[in-house]
């Protein structure tokens, strides 16, 4: 069999390679990516295996995936490529239409050519986010229910290819499933996310910022722990024409989530802890900076019984333990 990965060579795509790869021999794994800003090989710690290859390419480029489509003939298509920085999309939205919905659309109807309504044993899954849900008020949780109400052009771009996938399962059949994830956090993320910035930020003594009053809340998923989700849904013949919303019950506010990032970093480096804090600079709020996410995940546990490996604590201290090998740090 043949597993199309998009955008694998991303933050949450090469940890899934990273794991998936080697625990299965029999599988190809056909990694395709852009390698725009945000992607790159050195994610990647399994080039050497035999049953993975990489080829660069953009999903936007309707002829190129096609192409690749119909050479490698992929049982299934697991969909991570997207464009995912909240700010970017807020000063450059085009991108985000032209790789979340455009791209997207051209995986679907290549697949739906490809496939020809031979279905078994076939799969398309959309990775996809919280965000679509917009924001929650202090209480209240995110289910696969709670009604669309996206607000910046990521997010909408994301609730968009969400719809897209889903009427292509509802219109033609195609055998789809769709998770929605809160913040990942892990090894590999790009340094400009929130936890890498604050590390990075920390231990060269610079300003850290945070938006507004930092209460905003986000609920946090070790990537791994997502990763294991996806396996579990795209391995699942029940989870056809399915979303399942995939958390960490994590969700602490912005500034929760520093101090405490900065507490681990003062025991593992001697940094005073007091230094660290000092740092901390709360600078003009995000646009249509959403107050709060927090996800349900009882689906995804009671139909397929998943479960995190990892707590925050775990989760938080290997992530620490990462950047700072990476930013030198001894």
């Amino acid at each position: 069999m043949n597993y199309l990965v998009t955008g694998g060579s991303g933050f949450i795509g090469s940890n899934f390679l990273n794991k998936y790869v080697p625990l299965n021999p029999t599988i190809n794994f056909i990694n395709i990516d852009a390698l725009t800003y945000a992607g790159t090989n050195k994610n990647i710690e399994i080039q050497h295996f035999k049953n993975y290859q990489f080829i660069k390419a953009d999903i936007t480029n309707e002829n190129e995936i096609k192409k690749i489509m119909y050479e490698f003939k992929p049982t299934k298509i697991i969909h991570f490529a997207a464009e995912s920085h909240v700010d970017q999309s807020i000063s450059t939205p085009k991108k985000f239409i032209q790789t979340n919905v455009l791209g997207t659309f051209n995986l679907l109807e290549s697949a739906k050519e490809m496939w020809q309504e031979d279905y078994s044993e076939k799969r398309f899954h959309h990775i996809s986010t919280d965000e679509v849900y917009g924001s929650l008020e202090k209480s209240g949780y995110f289910t696969e229910s709670t009604p669309y109400h996206p607000r910046s052009p990521y997010s909408a771009s994301k609730a968009s290819s969400d719809h897209i996938v889903q009427a292509y399962y509802h219109t033609f059949g195609l055998p789809i499933s769709i998770s929605n994830c809160s913040n990942n956090y892990g090894k590999n993320q790009h340094d400009e996310k929130m936890i890498p910035t604050v590390i990075r930020n920390a231990v060269n003594r610079k300003k850290i910022p945070i938006y507004g009053d930092g209460k905003n809340v986000r609920d946090w998923l070790f990537v791994e722990d997502h990763c294991d989700a996806i396996w579990e849904i795209i391995s699942n013949p029940i989870t056809i024409g399915k979303t399942y919303n995939i958390g960490g019950k994590n969700d602490i506010s912005n500034w929760e989530l520093v101090t405490h990032i900065l507490t681990i970093l003062a025991k593992k480096t001697g940094i005073n802890i007091d230094n660290l804090v000092d740092l901390v600079t709360f600078v003009e709020d995000r646009k249509g900076h959403d107050f709060r996410y927090a996800i349900d995940p009882t689906k995804v546990e009671t139909e397929l019984g998943f479960l995190p490996k990892y707590n925050f604590e775990e989760g938080l201290e290997i992530t620490i333990d990462y950047y700072l090998k990476k930013y030198n740090v001894k």
